[in-house]
């Protein structure tokens, strides 16, 4: 009757009250434990496919993972071996939500029309470009390359465009430059060896066991002007996943900053992992400065463009670079937890 189907209704009540009654006993209002599970589901098992190149910058993304799955986050990694002309790709076709890539490629590509935006700054001291040669070959100097083949993972990538920055350098016509398109690391050094290319630009440390064994040298190095890796995201993340690319943004920075503190160990890890002397690795990490915070600085993305357009890769009427840009609202999501 009434009574018994009321039953389950005085249970639930009254359990509801023994749930209150103890949050209340450790100091936890019922609206602040609602706006809490309200906040777990906003990032409930959200995926993020993410692609990086497979270098020592990108540590801090890995060990943030665990962390941001804990979250509510699941970070699928994959592998950019192309480099940033691969992810630039992977962002138009869809296949990638979020890329850790080059600054100057991601302008140079979303200037040109790729729908994604940029949404932070990830390593903020430049990129050294190491000028490799075959270790055989007869060019001794930088200057022996002039008109030269160099030999770049894609069009549009780091390789292709730190090319023409070297060129103005240089003093060399850039349009006199010729490209052998290899593909990543691994094809470059089959380019190499068959003699399809005399020359190949790529992270001056992550070619250091390469350079060790004599297969190549080095014979200079070029850095980038401006803040070396950027985060980009797809227009269709940042609109059904936009609190999760933010909390990605900010943990990964934050782990950043943990791994920075960490010193020795953060060294040896390194050249361990990364077969890399320990000088080496001290060097590089030395060198490398990750982002501070999330967020875009409009000036070096005006530099990034004012270069780029000084060597011919950017040509037309001027660019409004809000448009590539996209800014969060306040702090990540869970931000302090």
């Amino acid at each position: 009757g009434p009574a018994q189907r009321g039953a389950p209704r005085a249970a639930m009540a009254t359990e509801a009250s023994y749930a209150q009654a103890a949050l209340l006993g450790l100091g936890v209002s019922l609206v602040a434990y609602k706006r809490f599970l309200g906040a777990g589901k906003a990032l409930h098992s959200v995926v993020l496919r993410v692609g990086g190149v497979p270098e020592h910058f990108n540590i801090p993304v890995h060990d943030a993972a665990q962390e941001l799955a804990r979250r509510g986050v699941a970070v699928k990694w994959t592998d950019q071996p192309g480099g940033t002309g691969q992810m630039a790709a992977g962002l138009r076709e869809g296949s990638l939500d979020v890329a850790i890539a080059l600054t100057e490629g991601l302008v140079a590509d979303l200037v040109k029309g790729n729908p994604a935006k940029i949404v932070s700054h990830f390593v903020k001291s430049p990129l050294r470009w190491g000028i490799h040669v075959a270790g055989g070959s007869t060019h001794k100097t930088v200057a022996d390359l002039e008109n030269k083949r160099f030999g770049i993972s894609r069009m549009g990538s780091g390789s292709h465009l730190m090319a023409y920055v070297l060129a103005q350098t240089q003093g060399w016509k850039p349009e006199a430059l010729e490209f052998v398109v290899v593909g990543g690391l691994a094809q470059a050094r089959d380019a190499m060896k068959d003699g399809t290319i005399d020359a190949f630009m790529w992270e001056q440390f992550t070619t250091k066991p390469l350079v060790y064994t004599g297969e190549w040298r080095c014979v200079g190095i070029c850095p980038t002007p401006w803040p070396c890796f950027a985060v980009a995201a797809t227009e269709e993340a940042l609109a059904g996943k936009e609190a999760a690319v933010h909390l990605f943004c900010a943990t990964v920075l934050r782990r950043a900053a943990e791994f920075k503190q960490q010193g020795g160990a953060s060294v040896c890890r390194v050249s361990t992992d990364f077969g890399l002397k320990l000088e080496d690795a001290a060097e590089w990490f030395s060198a490398t400065e990750w982002a501070d915070a999330v967020g875009v600085d409009g000036q070096v993305l005006e530099q990034v463009v004012d270069v780029l357009r000084a060597v011919g890769v950017l040509k037309g009427p001027p660019v409004d670079l809000g448009g590539i840009v996209h800014r969060f609202s306040g702090g990540p999501p869970g931000a302090g937890k």
